[in-house]
């Protein structure tokens, strides 16, 4: 009798685990379209409309399903985040940044999760003056980003533009930093950026469309209601978006139309917000320019005629195609990233073999000389510099081993100070090592890595290696530093970046092989460079993880589908993985704006190319690796339910029996939390899914 009962309960106990271990499977309700006399079935297209409550509820199963999956990881999860939050100086300041007679700087206090902006009066000894506390803005609420800060040129106030779901929906608002008290007005459904005009009471913003793409500009006057602001600008081609900005000498309001691949910049004169904008050269299809002013004239980086770009100048009163002088003339082997302007030098940012470099130009002599850079493997970005008579530039310095770096560059003298390396507790770089790699494409195109390991890894081929790449948009995928990473590194972990085609790493020539017509080469790349590593004794098939976010995320979808043999997981973050039915939806967010990375898919060439790699329509019946995907609710770049249909539908036909997991935030958008301490909490949920993979529960 006893021996039935105890046999009755494991029989119950078996029961009750394969339910609760057992997916969710989505409904089956198919959708039937035919374009270019192709009949297209779409079982889950459903998924799409948030106002059904079989949508939420499905959502929820998934993450129920994920929190059981992996709830024997939560000590796991504990181990890494409190590793990791030990690292970063919790309370923590900025290097301040000098502007007019004040030094402006944030800093973070520990237990809190964003940051505080604070100024000081004339020097750094003075009282500080906090000018806005993110934290008391995201009090009770699940999700706060500020979008711009702007202090008005008079210092008395502040305009400041605030989301609060992760949507990119902005909320405008001013206040008054002599009284400490917000202004009547609050202007809603505006993009993320506003400027100031030099007199001190008017604002230009950008309003949005249905699709959300910021399409009109806006001029409101301090004091007076929103609904008398006065139309100025109104983009009409819904493939463009509108960006605002100001030269650094102040002297002009820089209103930017442009695509990926386009633009169109008009300038106004900041003492006369109410003069009309003009126009410096009308948009011409695969045409970008960018600019900058130096006295009276203007100086122009564009890849008219000029794949790698090139550098013009022009006087801002004789504006015309004669006038235009060349300054630095196109180089197949250097790539022009843009440009900054100072009383006596302009700063250009080049990249040469894929490396980052600075060229610094003396504007009373035209000498010129780069600053060079010792690391291997290294990135680098403008840092703040709003003054523009001084000799000191400011930029941000990382690599794979050496933590974020702020140095201020003496260019008369040539000579760098560093002003703060941020804080990495309990890390030592030289127990490190990074190394630059070269794959070989389909095409005999040599394709770069680059890794970062700990030092004493062997090449025996079993060494745990995750490989990550994006691809897209002309963006190139950074080799930075990360102290979470170290978390990876530390159990033996290789980290690797492949820096296919399709980024802008090796020039405009990279994009263009990587995009439209060419966008196959990015996913064949990235196979390569797995195939290359392997072959190379850093890892094996049973060892090597891949992972990638938004465009990044298409990437590794596509290739899950075309060698998912190669690969033990794979992580994918907001993944844009329903690319053909996206494409073909000019309602949603960014379609249009996108017809220049992926094509239109109206247009029978484009259809069947996307057709081709788009990673849902693609999923077929074969085995597939441990995946982990995750998106968010509110992320209007890449919709929910193109992760959500992606599972789906793999769920109904992958053969293995390898671990699926959707996990979906439902209270942010596309960059995920927005808190860093929660942040850090989704790092270690992402990184205990890989580790438990190789079985390392500590």
């Amino acid at each position: 009798m006893r021996k039935g009962l105890f046999l009755l309960f494991f029989i119950l106990l078996a029961l009750n685990f394969t339910s609760v271990i057992t997916p969710p499977r989505a409904l089956k309700i198919p959708r039937v379209d035919t374009l270019f006399n192709e009949i297209k079935v779409d079982d889950y297209y459903w998924l799409r409309n948030r106002n059904d409550p079989r949508v939420v509820k499905y959502l929820e199963a998934e993450n129920d399903y994920t929190q059981k999956v992996m709830a024997h990881t939560i000590s796991l999860q504990k181990i890494l985040y409190k590793e990791m939050l030990a690292r970063i100086e919790e309370t923590d300041t900025t290097v301040p940044v000098k502007k007019k007679d004040y030094y402006y700087y944030t800093r973070t206090e520990k237990g809190k999760e964003y940051p505080i902006y604070c100024r000081k009066y004339k020097t750094l000894n003075n009282i500080e003056e906090v000018i806005l506390d993110q934290n008391r803005l995201g009090a009770e609420k699940n999700y706060c980003d500020i979008g711009a800060i702007q202090v008005s040129p008079n210092n008395r106030y502040l305009a400041y533009t605030v989301d609060t779901t992760g949507n990119e929906v902005y909320t405008l608002y001013i206040k008054d930093l002599k009284t400490r008290k917000l202004l009547p007005e609050k202007i809603e459904n505006v993009g993320s950026d506003l400027i100031w005009a030099n007199d001190n009471k008017t604002i230009f913003y950008t309003t949005l469309d249905s699709t959300q793409r910021p399409n009109r500009v806006f001029r409101h006057s301090l004091f007076n209601p929103p609904k008398t602001d006065q139309l100025v600008y109104s983009e009409l081609d819904p493939a463009f978006y509108l960006d605002l900005s100001k030269t650094k000498d102040e002297q002009y309001i820089l209103l930017e139309s442009s695509t990926h691949t386009t633009t169109e910049i008009a300038f106004l004169a900041a003492d006369h917000p109410f003069g009309r904008f003009k126009i410096i050269k009308p948009r011409r299809p695969e045409v970008e320019y960018y600019v900058a002013h130096h006295q009276n004239h203007f100086f122009i980086l564009t890849n008219e005629d000029a794949k790698n770009f090139k550098l013009l100048q022009v006087p801002v009163s004789k504006i015309s195609e004669e006038n235009f002088s060349l300054i630095i003339p196109e180089n197949d082997s250097t790539i022009l990233e843009g440009i900054e302007t100072f009383k006596n030098y302009l700063v250009v940012y080049e990249r040469i073999k894929g490396l980052k470099k600075i060229l610094i130009i003396n504007l009373k002599d035209r000498n010129s000389y780069l600053v060079n850079f010792p690391e291997e493997v290294y990135t680098l970005w403008p840092g703040q510099n709003p003054e523009f008579n001084t000799d000191t530039l400011r930029f941000n310095y990382s690599s794979l081993t050496t933590p974020h770096s702020v140095f201020d560059y003496n260019m008369k003298i040539r000579k760098r100070v560093l002003k703060k390396e941020y804080v990495v507790h309990g890390y030592d770089r030289n127990n490190y090592q990074s190394v630059r790699l070269f794959a070989r494409a389909l095409d005999g195109t040599a394709i770069p890595i680059s890794l970062v390991y700990k030092k004493g890894i062997k090449k025996n081929g079993k060494n745990p290696l995750l490989l990550t790449g994006y691809g897209a948009y002309g963006a190139s995928f950074e080799p930075y530093f990360s102290s979470r990473r170290l978390s990876l590194l530390d159990r033996g972990f290789i980290y690797a970046i492949a820096h296919i085609r399709g980024g802008g790493e090796m020039g405009r020539f990279w994009y263009d092989q990587g995009r439209l017509l060419n966008k196959t080469n990015t996913f064949t790349d990235f196979i390569c460079c797995a195939e290359y590593l392997i072959d190379n004794g850093y890892t094996d098939p049973q060892h090597l993880i891949i992972s990638g976010g938004s465009a990044g995320g298409m990437l590794i979808g596509a290739v899950l589908n075309m060698r998912p043999e190669l690969f033990f997981g794979a992580v994918l973050n907001v993944p844009f993985v329903d690319v053909l039915n996206t494409m073909l939806d000019p309602s949603l967010p960014l379609t249009v704006l996108e017809y220049n990375e992926w094509g239109n898919p109206n247009n029978k060439r484009y259809y069947d190319l996307i057709r081709a790699y788009s990673p849902y329509d693609n999923i077929k019946a074969q085995a597939y690796p441990n995946i982990l995907v995750q998106a968010d609710w509110n992320d209007t770049r890449v919709g929910y339910w193109e992760a959500a249909k992606w599972t789906a539908r793999l769920r109904s036909l992958k053969t293995d029996n390898n671990i699926l997991l959707l996990k979906t935030e439902m209270g942010a958008g596309h960059s995920g939390p927005s808190g860093r301490y929660e942040y850090l909490k989704d790092i270690a949920f992402e990184y205990a899914f890989i580790l438990d993979l190789f079985g390392i529960k500590r």
